[in-house]
C-alpha cells in the first residue's frame, strides 16, 4: 500500500508524513480509537508492540479514523489525554475524513496492517485471538508471531485473521 504524500496530525501537534514512519523493516499500522471496548481490551499490548517494532526496526502508528466522533471522545484533545493515560509509545494520529481507513479498507478498531520492508502487506487482521476483556485467554498471538516470522524471513501463517472490534465511525457524505 503506497502511502504517498499523506499527512496526518500526531497528538504531539506535529504534522507527520505517513511514509516517514516506515523504517528499514517495514511499518505496523493499527486503526484504533479511545472508546471502543475491543480497543480497551487490547490497548495494553500497544506499548509492548511499540517496543517490539522499535527493536526490530519497524515503524508503528496508531490511527484514529472515527471522524463522526471528532467532537467527543475521539477529539484531538481526548486522543492526547488517552494516549498519555494508556502509556502509548508510538505516534497516535488523526485520520482526517477517514481517508487512510478508506484507502486501507479498515473496518474496525482495532484493525491491524503489517507491511514488510518493501511495503508489501504481509499480515492483516487481529492482534491475537483474545476477543474478551480478559487478556489471559489469548492463546494465539497472530501479530507478534507475524512480526517475528517477517523478521526471520519465514512465511507468515496465518497472513490474515478476522478483525474484531467496533466499526470505524465514518461521516456519511
Amino acid at each position: 500500500m503506497p502511502l504517498g504524500a499523506t499527512m496526518v496530525k500526531d497528538i504531539s501537534g506535529e504534522d507527520i508524513l505517513m511514509r516517514s514512519l516506515v523504517k528499514d523493516n517495514g511499518l505496523l499500522v493499527i486503526f484504533s480509537c479511545n472508546g471502543c471496548p475491543f480497543v480497551k481490551a487490547w490497548e495494553d499490548r500497544y506499548p509492548e508492540l511499540g517496543d517490539l517494532t522499535s527493536s526490530n526496526d519497524i515503524g508503528m502508528v496508531l490511527v484514529n479514523s472515527n471522524e463522526a466522533k471528532r467532537d467527543g471522545e475521539d477529539s484531538f484533545d481526548e486522543m492526547a489525554a488517552h494516549a498519555r493515560e494508556a502509556g502509548y509509545n508510538t505516534p497516535y494520529v488523526v485520520d482526517t475524513d477517514h481517508k487512510l481507513a478508506d484507502a486501507f479498507g479498515a473496518r474496525t478498531t482495532p484493525h491491524v496492517y503489517l507491511f514488510n520492508k518493501d511495503m508489501m502487506l504481509v499480515y492483516k487482521g487481529a492482534i491475537d485471538n483474545m476477543y474478551e476483556v480478559n487478556p489471559q485467554v489469548a492463546t494465539e498471538f497472530y501479530l507478534k508471531d507475524a512480526i517475528e516470522s517477517m523478521i526471520a524471513g519465514e512465511k507468515i501463517d496465518p497472513a490474515e485473521t478476522t478483525n474484531k472490534g467496533c466499526s470505524i465511525k465514518r461521516v456519511k457524505r
